[in-house]
């Protein structure tokens, strides 16, 4: 039986609080105002969770809501719907998602054409920005309400929720480190980094400074989540903190031997297993699949629409992707995968055909085919087990254990093709190269191939059924796979100018 994310009233009236922290410019961009004193303060949380522990609950439940709300990233655009929007960013600026018709423009000029990452002034620059110094915000109140970063709850309930937070302020940081660096550089000032629920200005930190913190929030996390069980996959546990700082070490680099380590915990928790050949056109709609590590149980009383994640891939979902903004993947990734493969048969295909490599067969919630339905009840995923094993292949290559790598690389093609004995001839640049095209086609349309991307400092070059440059090879670094620091935020914090961005 699906369980529904419930907001209580402590909850709204918390809310209360969050809506002044949407005038604090560290969090949106939007000013420099202080918190009136009509609101709750921080203060008076903080005192109020030593004797109230469903005041920090009521936040992380917050927390985890955003990520699924309307307007999130500050706009009433119909590509801003939580964390997922991101997810499709990415998946757009990297090339393996083709807008391959499009109808209505939502992403054409600023995400598929890149414009928006030569240009500050575009409205997605401070959606990204807004949406996760929104998450660090509340992720801040958290931690500040159960005695600070610096804390250990004394309680079961409060680490955990203690833990939750300094994890997803990491998770935050990790996505804001991907979308406005070009690539590791310790030494760049790259983002304001608020640990605190400050209403006053930051300069930029460095980039080394950012990743410190995220693997010290990650790291505070991985204890403080030890023996927690989860009522929801929603919430952050001790798998998926030790996926995000897997994610954040590969990320910088030169941590190949302990992202390794980390996957290969998750892999051998044994609490997820990977999705069979006959599952891989199952829909991706049920976060009860046992290979979701984190996801989130959508129902009607989410009251999510049209507006949406699905809404925007999914074919069969009565919104764009039905009605001509469709969402495709790339002819080239299309062609590089083997016919045996059961993969191949996630997308139609049928060049005749309108809908012609869409992800007819991957993504679809059953009680949408057909319908009218402008109500998605079908889940989000955020995380699989098989993002654990190709992270361990990936770093295993690197690392030089490349025994182990095809192991880790064996384990999940076992389940898409019916030989994999070509994986044992494979070494060098070569097993590096098919580990990163197993991810581009194992995640397609899931948010990693941006990510994906940047860790394997890779050039792309897009296929045939976009719809702009086509054919034109693009680095990993360049400028124009990197979002801007919006504007508002150049015009309101006075230590970030036009001259420095």
């Amino acid at each position: 039986m699906k369980k529904i994310i419930k907001i209580s009233l402590l909850t709204a009236f918390l809310g209360l609080a969050f809506s002044c922290s949407d005038e604090l410019l560290n969090n949106d961009g939007t000013s420099g105002e202080s918190q009136p004193t009509q609101f709750l303060t921080s203060a008076q949380l903080e005192q109020g969770a030593k004797t109230n522990l469903d005041i920090p609950a009521a936040f992380v439940t917050g927390m985890y809501a955003q990520m699924i709300q309307f307007g999130s990233g500050g706009t009433e655009g119909h590509d801003d719907f939580g964390h997922k929007s991101y997810d499709v960013f990415g998946d757009m600026v990297s090339g393996d998602m083709a807008l391959s018709t499009s109808t209505y423009g939502w992403y054409r000029a600023s995400i598929t054409e890149l414009q928006a990452c030569e240009d500050f002034t575009f409205g997605d620059n401070r959606q990204i920005w807004r949406y996760y110094y929104r998450i660090i915000r509340s992720a801040n109140t958290v931690i500040e309400n159960l005695g600070g970063n610096d804390a250990t709850p004394s309680t079961e309930e409060g680490k955990h929720n203690m833990g939750q937070a300094k994890a997803m302020r990491a998770h935050s940081y990790f996505y804001l480190t991907q979308y406005y660096q070009k690539e590791y550089n310790a030494s760049e000032p790259i983002l304001p980094l608020y640990i605190e629920p400050i209403g006053v200005n930051l300069p930029k930190s460095t980039a080394g400074e950012v990743y410190t913190q995220m693997e010290k929030d990650l790291t505070d996390a991985i204890s403080l989540l030890s023996g927690f069980n989860r009522s929801a996959k929603s919430s952050v546990n001790l798998d998926v903190a030790k996926g995000f700082l897997a994610y954040v070490l590969g990320a910088k680099g030169g941590e190949d031997s302990r992202v390794a380590t980390l996957t290969q915990e998750v892999i051998n928790a044994g609490n997820h297993s990977m999705l069979a050949s006959s599952e891989v056109t199952n829909g991706f709609a049920d976060v009860n699949t046992s290979s979701w590590m984190w996801g989130i149980d959508i129902t009607e009383t989410n009251e999510i629409g049209l507006v949406s994640w699905w809404g925007q891939i999914d074919a069969w979902s009565f919104s764009y992707a039905a009605y001509g903004d469709n969402k495709s993947i790339d002819q080239s990734l299309f062609d590089a995968i083997p016919a045996n493969d059961a993969r191949k048969a996630q997308f139609f295909n049928n060049p005749t055909n309108g809908r012609h490599l869409q992800p007819l067969f991957k993504f679809y919630a059953s009680g949408s085919i057909g319908g009218t339905s402008t109500v998605v009840s079908a889940d989000y995923v955020y995380m699989r087990i098989e993002e654990m094993y190709l992270l361990n292949a990936e770093a295993n290559a690197k690392a030089g254990a490349e025994g182990a790598a095809r192991t880790s690389l064996k384990a999940l093609v076992s389940r898409r093709v019916p030989d994999v004995t070509y994986i044992d001839a494979l070494s060098g640049q070569a097993l590096l190269d098919e580990i990163y095209l197993q991810t581009r086609i194992e995640f397609w349309g899931e948010g990693k191939s941006y990510l994906a991307m940047k860790r394997n400092k890779a050039t792309v070059t897009r296929g045939s059924n976009h719809l702009s440059l086509v054919g034109t090879p693009i680095q990993y670094n360049d400028e124009r796979f990197t979002f801007e620091i919006p504007l508002d935020e150049i015009q309101n914090n006075p230590f970030i100018t036009d001259q420095n961005l």
